[in-house]
């Protein structure tokens, strides 16, 4: 009996010569609209591929005409290439010119305009919240929007660094043979860290809030479980990850913090599912859903656990 390893990925994959058809493709793939395509000297043909998961994707683009338009990117997190053509992208603002050997990254936090030419591009799009939680655990802070700053460019050996980087996870995305959940994870993972290395942003985050009393090992670990918070890591994972036994960092825990790292870390994952209930509106999201999200799953306790730490339902929290 064959057993066929699951693969993760989906593949789009279009081409064609009709100009209309590939103006709508390309507002379809990144949900845009009133882009504006013009012939050039270039007889017209297109092709579009992308490949991946919902939180790595990489794109490959021929397009043998102009294109202007304006993208709201704010969904994701994208790096873009090209290998021949170009165009200027943040068009009127603080505009980047995009040429062959330059990677960049698109405006993160508003729409931009851009204006390209007969371009090869290839674009990498990772998923928000998943660069959001690499970004915590590089910096030590809670998970939050970042900001890059489009217009610098990066020093040529970041860039060396990071083309290194994407030829490995690319033979694993763009490899023939099928990628488990783990591979796909590991390689988006990887990625994340090679593009928060290489291209310059801030986070918008506040450090994440650790004890005072909390120093060394038990610091690690309280920023460790504020980065994590939304995996189900125990504290086995913690205690490995700061180097202690569990019974030691137990005890590191109780004498620094006065509590218990099941005690912390479940505190963070309440503090978590408070601020999305205080960002939301009723019927946005359900209390049912975000707790379950954050690994409470017993609606009854976890109701009345919330009520305890907050002093109100979170239906309230919700409504207000």
């Amino acid at each position: 009996m064959t057993v066929t390893e699951p693969d993760v990925r989906h593949v789009v994959e279009t081409s064609g010569s009709d100009l209309d058809a590939a103006r709508a493709m390309f507002e379809s793939a990144y949900g845009a609209s009133g882009f504006l395509p013009e012939r050039t000297a270039r007889q017209f043909g297109y092709r579009f591929r992308a490949v991946g998961d919902a939180t790595l994707t990489f794109d490959a683009k021929r397009f043998d005409a102009r294109m202007v338009g304006e993208v709201d990117a704010t969904s994701h997190y994208f790096v873009t290439w090209v290998s021949d053509g170009g165009g200027v992208m943040d068009v009127g603002r603080d505009e980047v010119v995009l040429a062959p050997g330059r990677p960049v990254v698109f405006p993160s936090e508003r729409a931009f305009r851009f204006d390209l030419e007969n371009v090869r591009q290839n674009v990498v799009q990772f998923d928000r919240r998943t660069l959001e939680k690499v970004a915590a655990e590089l910096h030590g802070v809670e998970p939050a929007p970042i900001v890059f700053d489009h217009a610098l460019a990066p020093d040529r050996e970041a860039v060396r660094t990071w083309n290194t980087e994407l030829r490995e996870a690319a033979a694993v995305v763009l490899g023939p043979a099928p990628v488990t959940p783990l591979a796909m994870a590991a390689a988006a993972r990887r990625t994340a860290f090679a593009l928060l290395r290489t291209f310059p942003h801030v986070t918008l985050a506040s450090k994440a809030p650790v004890p005072p009393t909390a120093k060394g090992r038990v610091r690690r670990a309280v920023e460790y479980m504020h980065a994590n918070a939304d995996t189900p890591i125990s504290t086995t994972d913690v205690a490995e990850y700061v180097g202690l036994s569990v019974r030691g960092l137990q005890q590191g825990f109780q004498r620094q913090v006065g509590q218990s790292p099941n005690a912390v870390l479940r505190g963070i994952r309440f503090d978590r599912v408070r601020a999305e209930l205080q960002y939301s509106s009723v019927g946005e999201t359900t209390i049912a859903a975000v707790a379950r999200e954050w690994g409470f799953a017993h609606a009854g306790r976890f109701s009345a656990a919330y009520a305890r730490r907050f002093g109100e339902l979170p239906s309230e929290t919700l409504r207000r």
